[in-house]
């Protein structure tokens, strides 16, 4: 209601702002990328509150208007034009110089801002617009791919919604069937991980007793999920993903639960890229588990290998012998894995691989080179198992030839396994990952533990 009644009010100050431009020739301004621009100076020149988010809502209409090449018009005027003033930022620097201090130093922090930060502050009191500039920062990922020209405009978005999206403003909600058919349909949408199919999918992941979902929203985005995870309850550690999802699966009864299972976790604004909230989210839905079932004891996931295939289809320094790269050519076979033998030879191979890409194989950047694996083992989680034909979706089989693995989150370890990673870059993992990556005979190439 709070929220309901401050979304009215604004978009009443919009509408008394927008005859007020109206009144004052605002619709004779172009509506190219160049009128836009000089919109953004009427914004950040004036100083009514009403005019103001008339003028910040008018922006925002207005770019929704706008071609990809207006766009990209739009965000390079603000990279070229919206920089720091220099005459400020070239006194405060000057008196800093002359007679250091720490009044003189907040000068020169408050000098060098650009201008279009504080034009994305302005923008944001127009009713609705943290959506809007979230999307717009998803268009301008778009642009800056493999491109650099734009990237002082997307560290500026990025700066300010870490401040916007701050894990202290973030609500956790339980999606389950009561809720509103407009977020479920979102839930339907933005699943990346396992296609929800249709309502009757959903229900069954929402639903019974022995399943959840949690998700983040925030204040000004009451109505969208930012990430959310879905979350099976079962006896023991799952090594597949097909028993989770399967129509016909017997439920758990909810005092045999010992094991909660994050099989799925998806981010859905990509305007937010590179904001992290995710490890909030596991940590936050682990407590309130913990709160209404004491019995649990594992907190696991159950997570694909997106990275996997392509590694060993691109990287020339997979360690592999030419027998073996002769087989794994069989994985391109259609249902490769119903052939009992074949699957057998492959699983001699993959599974040592798997656990030396985990463990070993590093980007140019010194990075592990699965994303999913950053994620959990940057959280604290442990590589606790490599599940082998895990997942035969066309896309699991496609990714990572059906492998998924299980990361186990600790608690009494999550804050030693973090810092282990984040300082040392050591993996933390479990004793039969390791087997797996010394060979224990198989015909790798070079691979031992130090």
């Amino acid at each position: 209601m709070p929220n309901a009644f401050f979304s009215d009010l604004l978009a009443t100050i919009s509408e008394r702002g927008r005859t007020l431009l109206g009144r004052a020739g605002a619709s004779d301004v172009r509506q190219d990328a160049k009128g836009l621009i000089e919109l953004c100076e009427a914004l950040l020149s004036g100083r009514g509150e009403a005019s103001g988010i008339a003028i910040a809502r008018e922006v925002l209409d207005r770019y929704q208007n706008l071609d990809a090449a207006g766009r990209r018009s739009f965000f390079e005027a603000l990279v070229r034009d919206f920089g720091p003033d220099r005459e400020k930022l070239a006194h405060a620097v000057e008196q800093w110089r002359t007679q250091p201090s720490d009044e003189d130093a907040s000068s020169l922090h408050f000098a060098s801002e650009p201008r279009r930060q504080e034009l994305i502050r302005r923008l944001n009191r127009a009713p609705g617009a943290t959506g809007d500039l979230v999307a717009m920062r998803a268009d301008l990922l778009d642009m800056t791919n493999g491109y650099t020209d734009l990237a002082a405009l997307d560290r500026d978005a990025v700066h300010l919604f870490s401040s916007w999206f701050n894990r202290g403003f973030l609500v956790l909600r339980k999606i389950d069937w009561s809720t509103p058919a407009n977020i479920l349909e979102k839930i339907i949408r933005y699943e990346a991980v396992h296609e929800i199919h249709d309502w009757d999918d959903l229900r069954r992941r929402i639903d019974p007793v022995d399943r959840r979902c949690y998700a983040f929203f925030h204040p000004a985005m009451v109505d969208e999920p930012l990430i959310f995870v879905e979350v099976a309850l079962t006896e023991a550690i799952p090594g597949a993903i097909a028993p989770l999802l399967a129509v016909d699966r017997q439920l758990v009864p909810i005092e045999r639960a010992r094991t909660a299972v994050f099989y799925s976790i998806s981010n859905t604004q990509r305007g937010l890229g590179g904001i992290s909230f995710g490890s909030f989210l596991i940590k936050q839905v682990v407590e309130e588990l913990r709160r209404e079932l004491p019995k649990l004891e594992n907190f696991v996931t159950l997570s694909p290998v997106p990275g996997f295939m392509r590694w060993l289809n691109q990287d020339r320094e997979v360690p592999l012998s030419d027998e073996d790269r002769e087989l794994l050519k069989r994985i391109d076979e259609p249902k490769w894995f119903e052939d009992a033998e074949l699957a057998a030879q492959l699983r001699a191979v993959l599974e040592p691989l798997a656990a030396y890409y985990f463990l070993k194989a590093r980007t140019s950047e010194n990075r592990l080179i699965d994303s999913v694996a950053r994620f959990h083992l940057g959280n604290g989680a442990r590589l606790e198992r490599i599940n082998w034909l895990g997942d035969l979706s066309p896309k699991g089989v496609r990714e990572s030839a059906g492998i998924m693995v299980n990361y186990l989150y600790r608690l009494e370890d999550i804050e030693k396994n973090h810092e282990a990673y984040a300082n040392q870059g050591e993996i933390v993992a479990s004793s039969a990952v390791k087997k797996l990556l010394k060979g224990e005979g198989r015909r790798l190439l070079d691979m031992r533990l130090p």
